[in-house]
């Protein structure tokens, strides 16, 4: 359920959908830790072993830092600072309120699910008092027993989200932003990565900008939430870059009529010949299966983006 990464990091499966689709992170330095990125609420068992099997007592976690405030990254939080008594919540500022009063989070995804379905997937999002929630500026640096982790604004997939650079491991922990990569497709190619244009905030101008600031520090490796660390980062920031420009080119070949449908139409499309081109071996049926949330939500993640232009336009 874990996966001991070198340098104090541990990779957490956060069984969200399927295993090998989410995770979060524990980074211990001596009798101090910080999590980021929580899972949801039903990762909180696992998260709670793990400390337990590294000699942590909870009081010994002094932060949780989601870097952003979608559910599969934030939903476990309240539960979490429940069980966690030391610990403060660094948070971006436009994610805060969210986590204070999770009121809107919860109407708002189950609006999207069904309370059943997210019940099943999120369980119960509770508040964090404000007096423990640390709103994270750009720059925001903690101190880990010596070990510093500075948290950068980095818009692009969301407002509301921030990486967080920890110099030890010249590593990122990047939630989605510079994202998604899935163990299955590894192959003799490598990695196989793209860009997650998730509802409500996608904006790939901003998104470049975002990935080239992380690659000014030269990062030796990244830690993503979908999925673990990755490697060969330059290849993998340009493979970004591609995959950002081919959804804004797919954006401008659409109709207003069941633009939806094409973008998901045209999305697989995009998906299936990368992988093509990175050789992967696996049936087409399964390719479609392992991306097939993706394909959906980042079709609503680009259908929102235009309507977003287009409503400036008027």
């Amino acid at each position: 359920m874990y996966q001991d990464l070198g340098k104090g990091i541990f990779c957490i499966e956060a069984m969200y959908q399927r295993p090998g689709l989410a995770s979060c992170y524990l980074l211990q330095e001596g009798d101090a830790a910080v999590l980021i990125d929580t899972g949801t609420t039903h990762t909180v068992s696992t998260i709670m072993q793990l400390l337990e099997q590294q000699g942590l007592q909870p009081q010994q976690v002094r932060y949780v830092m989601p870097t952003h405030v979608h559910l599969d990254h934030a939903g476990g939080v309240g539960e979490l600072m429940q069980r966690l008594p030391e610990a403060q919540l660094v948070v971006h500022p436009f994610g805060a309120r969210h986590m204070i009063d999770p009121t809107k989070l919860t109407a708002g995804a189950t609006a999207v699910y069904g309370e059943e379905k997210f019940r099943e997937d999120f369980g119960e999002l509770k508040a964090v008092p404000e007096q423990r929630v640390i709103e994270a500026q750009d720059g925001y640096t903690l101190d880990l027993n010596g070990r510093q982790l500075v948290c950068l604004d980095t818009p692009g997939h969301a407002r509301h989200h921030y990486c967080v650079y920890d110099e030890h491991s010249n590593g990122f922990f990047t939630g989605d932003t510079f994202g998604i990569s899935y163990r299955e497709f590894d192959n003799h190619n490598g990695q196989y990565i793209f860009a997650p244009s998730t509802p409500v905030q996608f904006d790939p101008d901003t998104w470049h900008k975002t990935i080239d600031r992380l690659m000014d520090y030269k990062p030796q490796q990244m830690y993503l939430a979908h999925y673990g660390r990755i490697n060969d980062i330059p290849d993998m920031a340009e493979k970004l870059h591609r995959c950002l420009d081919a959804y804004v080119q797919l954006s401008k070949s659409v109709t207003k009529d069941n633009r939806y449908e094409q973008l998901l139409s045209g999305l697989k499309d995009i998906y299936l010949e990368q992988l093509r081109q990175h050789d992967c071996n696996l049936p087409v049926d399964r390719q479609e299966e392992l991306l097939g949330l993706d394909l959906d939500i980042n079709a609503q993640g680009i259908e929102v983006w235009l309507q977003r232009q287009e409503q400036a336009s008027d």
